[in-house]
């Protein structure tokens, strides 16, 4: 004898759901890139990508401030500066923040040159993933992605 299950067709299945494509996205680009980066004989990894750019742009930004906005533990991302600082693309220092001592960092010429290069190399091929979409709705698909993490950020606990 087979038991049936009862299907409740007006379920909303996770597979249905936003936070589904979300996910799926995200992990699609994440291949996408590392893909591109050994295509194009990227030197660097895609987390060490965007520590550069994020340091690139937050001139004297501290360990625990970048490991915020790139979304990775402390010790990751330290492994991440000591391989940059290895190759001569950042330069740490210590400074003080809050009357403490503080290693803050910087993009070396060495690091805005290979941060250029890369950018020249990825930007065609990142473009090309959306040309087939209105600029327009890309425009309003990533400000809507900031107001969702930005919401996120409020109720996700992250060990920084």
């Amino acid at each position: 004898m087979s038991m049936k299950t009862k299907v409740d067709c007006n379920k909303v299945h996770y597979t249905d759901s936003i936070y589904y494509e979300l996910e799926q996205t995200s992990r699609l680009m994440k291949k996408i890139t590392s893909q591109l980066f050994t295509k194009l004989e990227i030197d660097i990894t895609m987390d060490e990508y965007a520590a550069l750019d994020t340091i690139s742009i937050n001139a004297g930004i501290c360990q625990r401030d970048l490991a915020k906005f790139i979304l990775k533990d402390r010790a990751n991302t330290g492994r991440i500066l000591d391989s940059l600082e290895q190759k001569g693309f950042i330069t740490r220092f210590i400074d003080t923040k809050n009357n403490r001592l503080v290693k803050k960092m910087g993009i070396t010429e060495n690091g805005l040159k290979e941060l250029n290069m890369i950018d020249s190399k990825i930007e065609r091929y990142l473009k090309s993933l959306t040309r087939k979409i209105d600029p327009a709705d890309v425009d309003r698909v990533q400000e809507t992605l900031k107001s969702f993490r930005i919401e996120l950020e409020k109720v996700v606990e992250i060990n920084i």
